[in-house]
């Protein structure tokens, strides 16, 4: 039960991007088709859940037991720039569609403050997990329900940028103005999820 809490909270409850706000950048630069939306989702989840299994490691059995945790930041970024350039190299040659389709937002996975953050918070144990002791198996499982939150919350919000393009919307409203307003309105539907997780576990007794 406290691992079905961990999905739901960081899925709907906790949504790295609409409740924590990172993530932004991309959320707003690469919502404008679904398919492009759906395409950056799954990298970001690639990137998310093996950047966290790495950095954890690096943490629990380098930095730590050699008391270089002022270069957690710094060893985090460059983690997660090789990343980055691995899943280039293999959707370039897998995947071209994806891979022009993507363009210069795949690069920007690299300064994503939510792999970045989501790696910290992973490392630190500073996350929701309801009960559970930290651990490298809770923390990819926090890892890829928050992926799955912010790819949910991209795709969601790129149909919603779809429909407004057919719309006619006043001049001064037209493209970041109303695209900002619509964010900020989908973060405060998300609001309605507060508490969720706790009904769920006292209805469960728990």
């Amino acid at each position: 039960m406290e691992y079905f809490l961990i999905v739901i909270s960081a899925i709907f409850i906790n949504n790295i991007v609409l409740s924590q706000f990172l993530g932004i950048c991309p959320f707003l630069g690469v919502s404008k088709k679904i398919s492009t939306a759906a395409g950056m989702g799954i990298a970001v989840t690639f990137v998310l859940v093996i950047s966290v299994i790495v950095t954890y490691a690096l943490q629990t059995w380098v930095l730590n037991p050699l008391g270089l945790g002022y270069l957690q930041t710094i060893l985090f970024i460059l983690v997660i720039a090789g990343l980055v350039q691995m899943l280039e190299t293999v959707l370039k040659k897998v995947s071209p569609a994806l891979y022009q389709a993507l363009g210069i937002f795949l690069p920007l996975i690299t300064t994503n403050c939510c792999i970045l953050g989501v790696s910290i918070l992973v490392s630190n144990g500073n996350y929701p997990t309801q009960g559970l002791e930290p651990s490298l198996l809770v923390g990819v499982l926090y890892a890829f329900a928050t992926a799955a939150g912010f790819t949910m919350a991209l795709i969601i919000f790129a149909g919603i940028r779809e429909q407004l393009d057919t719309v006619k919307i006043p001049e001064p409203m037209r493209g970041m103005s109303i695209a900002l307003i619509t964010a900020g309105l989908l973060a405060m539907a998300f609001m309605g999820f507060s508490g969720v997780d706790h009904g769920i576990a006292s209805a469960l007794g728990h």
